[in-house]
């Protein structure tokens, strides 16, 4: 924990960017029935009745520092997956010296991912330029992306959604204009923070409670 909170403490460096990383499954559904139409000042009106169309991926990348975010539709989040989203942030950064990436720990979330998806010589490359700093277990509210998780369905999968076509074009609108706003994440939990909200997980500190 402490580790990722140093991270989020530090200075913006361009050369050193602090990437958070994270991936949520959607549900894709279509109305049976069509809707009433809308008009202004008036909430959705809809059947409650719908169809189950299978589920998508969505993969994101947010440099909370910046104000800028990524969304990628995909079937799956196997390995391959992975280690395709980890060449798309290794080609968006390359003048940085180091890329420090905060994820959870996934089993897809590893070095090993990228060696069992790129060949050898691509995947040694890439955990060079990559530095992964995990959340705890249990403790993925660490992981900057899950605001913008939130952000995201309150703004835009608030709906039913059908195809992989209509997430791409949602997603992709949302996308657009948040980052035309720079919309950034000023992060306020800090180590002495969690020292005392935490202190069970501090034997010492928690031994000199009163």
């Amino acid at each position: 924990m402490e580790d990722v909170l140093e991270l989020y403490a530090e200075p913006y460096d361009p050369t050193y960017p602090i990437i958070c990383f994270d991936e949520k499954a959607v549900q894709l559904l279509a109305d049976v029935k069509e809707g009433l139409p809308l008009t202004p000042g008036q909430p959705i009106r809809q059947d409650y009745e719908y169809k189950r169309c299978g589920t998508a991926n969505l993969f994101i990348t947010l440099e909370p520092q910046l104000g800028e975010r990524t969304v990628s539709v995909t079937e799956r989040r196997a390995n391959s997956d992975f280690a395709a989203q980890m060449q798309a942030l290794d080609a968006r950064y390359p003048q940085a010296r180091k890329i420090r990436v905060v994820l959870d720990n996934l089993s897809t979330h590893s070095p090993a991912a990228l060696y069992q998806s790129l060949p050898a010589e691509e995947a040694r490359r890439l955990t060079r330029r990559l530095e992964f700093h995990f959340t705890p277990k249990h403790a993925s509210w660490l992981n900057m992306a899950e605001i913008e998780w939130s952000v995201l369905e309150r703004q835009c999968l608030g709906q039913r959604i059908e195809s992989l076509e209509r997430l791409t074009d949602e997603v992709g609108a949302w996308e657009t204009e948040r980052n035309a706003k720079k919309v950034k994440i000023t992060w306020q939990f800090g180590l002495l923070q969690a020292r005392e909200k935490l202190r069970r997980h501090y034997p010492k500190l928690e031994g000199n409670s009163p």
